[in-house]
């Protein structure tokens, strides 16, 4: 996988944003693994890694758009017949996909927000918003403050594990926990965040 991405990136920071842009349409290879190499690769310096940040933030960004402008074009119906099609070979489940729905039309801006931290989810879930014509200015300015987290999560650590003498095997088992317990978190969060924020209430009178 190296070579390939090594070649890219010898375009330098459009090769980067064509990395980052590609990855939000079909992610392959996973934003964390893109990023957490170009943090350790392609970041010798604190300033090149805010470059990094800002191009990898803005392509993630536009990739958004590309499927919040299908999700509106097609609509709902078709755009949840779409992933249910294409869902699974994404390792996305339409059921998934749903539920997340469902809770867009609760506080969409929360859930932009947070769909952001979910691997795959992350990359299709816009096309919900744009199905549902959610206002495109909050779901932008979620999706790219969610966006700018994650990335820089990612490029920092690599960042920082540059030069450290650790294992790739380390590494890879360090992000394989991250991403689990993010997606654990949200999916918790949105399965039973409802029913303890009512019982709260019940408590509070």
């Amino acid at each position: 996988m190296t070579g390939p991405l090594s070649a890219i990136l010898g375009f330098g920071l459009f090769g980067v944003f064509c990395l980052a842009f590609t990855e939000k349409i079909l992610p392959i290879p996973p934003s964390h693994v893109l990023l957490l190499f170009l943090g350790m690769t392609a970041a010798p310096d604190a300033f090149t890694l805010a470059i990094l940040l800002a191009v990898t933030t803005f392509a993630s960004f536009a990739g958004c758009l590309v499927w919040y402008g299908v999700g509106r074009r097609i609509g709902f119906d078709r755009a949840d017949r779409l992933i249910e099609r294409v869902g699974r070979y994404v390792f996305l489940r339409s059921a998934t996909y749903r539920k997340l729905g469902q809770a867009y039309r609760r506080n969409h801006v929360r859930v932009s927000l947070l769909a952001q931290f979910i691997p795959t989810v992350r990359n299709y879930l816009p096309i919900a918003a744009g199905a549902l014509c959610l206002p495109a200015l909050p779901f932008a300015i979620a999706t790219l403050l969610g966006a700018t987290i994650w990335n820089a999560g990612f490029l920092v650590t690599g960042y920082l594990l540059h030069g450290s003498g650790q294992d790739s095997f380390t590494v890879g088992l360090r992000i394989i926990v991250i991403v689990v317990a993010l997606e654990t978190a949200f999916m918790l969060a949105l399965r039973y965040g409802p029913a303890c924020r009512r019982r709260v209430r019940l408590m509070l009178g």
